[in-house]
């Protein structure tokens, strides 16, 4: 058996939304970059990268076999075109990305509401081969970038780590990747929408008590 398949890769979060405590999960937009080398398409000859993105095309070369673990519900993007691409490199190397529409789930804790703070995850891993065939590895700049202009309405994203793992099952050793996404609730959102509107109810209350009795009609 020769040496594992190494795939390096890399996430580029286009939107980031839609935190739902009730039904503990969120939404993300993605691009999912991975990148391996295959000596079997090394092509000296070739003057310049060949880029595919043709569905067929793509179909017929080899490609790493991931999941995302933690997900719940997933689409790929169609619009307007199908959002996938395969780089080949005169050298071999190749990159593989794709678009998609994520839905994972959460379990947050809520117990410090509306001051709380979630730490949310997108778990990344092989489907069928084993760790003795293919080692996924986080690219080793910038492996998960935000969109600079990402916002959210209720959360601010404090920090993003990321960190390497394993799934062990009977039928053998899993490579798998985890990104951590630590999330602060902006209490701002909620002075306004909770706070706010809850103290004025409380306010228009005590005005039957300031009137005088005689004054009601």
């Amino acid at each position: 058996m020769g040496t594992p398949t190494v795939v390096f890769c890399e996430m580029y979060i286009r939107s980031f939304g839609s935190i739902n405590p009730s039904t503990m999960d969120y939404e993300v937009d993605l691009y999912l970059r991975q990148k391996w080398l295959d000596e079997r398409l090394k092509k000296p000859e070739m003057s310049r990268p060949l880029d595919l993105n043709d569905p067929k095309l793509v179909q017929r070369i080899w490609k790493p076999e991931v999941f995302f673990a933690n997900a719940k519900h997933a689409e790929f993007q169609y619009v307007t075109v199908p959002n996938v691409l395969v780089r080949i490199t005169p050298s071999g190397n190749l990159l593989y990305m794709l678009r998609l529409k994520l839905t994972f789930s959460c379990m947050m804790d809520l117990y410090r509401f509306p001051l709380d703070s979630q730490v949310c995850t997108i778990e990344l891993a092989s489907f069928s081969k084993t760790t003795n065939e293919l080692n996924l590895k986080w690219s080793e700049e910038n492996p998960v970038n935000l969109f600079e202009k990402l916002k959210l309405p209720q959360f601010e994203i404090k920090s993003v780590n990321t960190s390497l793992c394993s799934e062990k099952f009977h039928i053998g050793e899993y490579s798998c990747l985890k990104a951590e996404f630590n999330l602060q609730r902006s209490i701002g959102y909620h002075l306004v929408q909770s706070y706010l509107p809850t103290v004025l109810i409380v306010v228009i209350s005590w005005v039957s008590f300031w009137l005088d009795v005689e004054a009601i009609p």
